[in-house]
């Protein structure tokens, strides 16, 4: 039997500091299209293919009391539970343009053993931001 309930990965839920300062720096940093930003900018979102990333601030009554409250690092050692990871072809170029847009350097891209070029950035938010080569590039159509 058939089943209609199939999943799809529809949002990575990043949630700032300041959602507008939060979207502009992912568009200018790494390339992403802003698809809204809200007029309360309590809620923004970015084109990044089939998969939304959306940003929300840290606190908010409407989920906070719901699933309880965001936890944030307590140091500079400390680091989100949280990686976003992009894949681009050129993955010095889009390091480059992440870091000369305020992105924290953290890790220059280097080839790993498993054959992925990987390099990592933290956002404005202190959360880490791979930047990645296709570990199987995608299939030209």
């Amino acid at each position: 039997m058939a089943s209609n309930v199939s999943p799809a990965f529809a949002y990575t839920v990043v949630y700032v500091k300041d959602v507008a300062k939060s979207v502009a720096f992912y568009a200018k940093a790494f390339g992403h299209n802003v698809r809204r930003l809200d007029e309360s900018h309590r809620w923004g979102e970015l084109e990044s293919g089939q998969t939304t990333i959306a940003f929300t601030p840290l606190h908010q009554h409407e989920t906070d009391d719901l699933t309880g409250r965001v936890q944030t690092p307590g140091s500079r050692g400390e680091r989100q539970p949280i990686e976003v990871c992009f894949a681009y072809p050129d993955v010095d170029a889009a390091y480059k343009r992440a870091v000369e847009n305020g992105a924290v350097a953290v890790s220059e891209p280097e080839k790993k053993e498993w054959g992925q070029k990987v390099g990592y950035v933290r956002d404005i938010d202190g959360i880490v931001v791979r930047i990645g080569s296709y570990v199987n590039p995608p299939k030209q159509d």
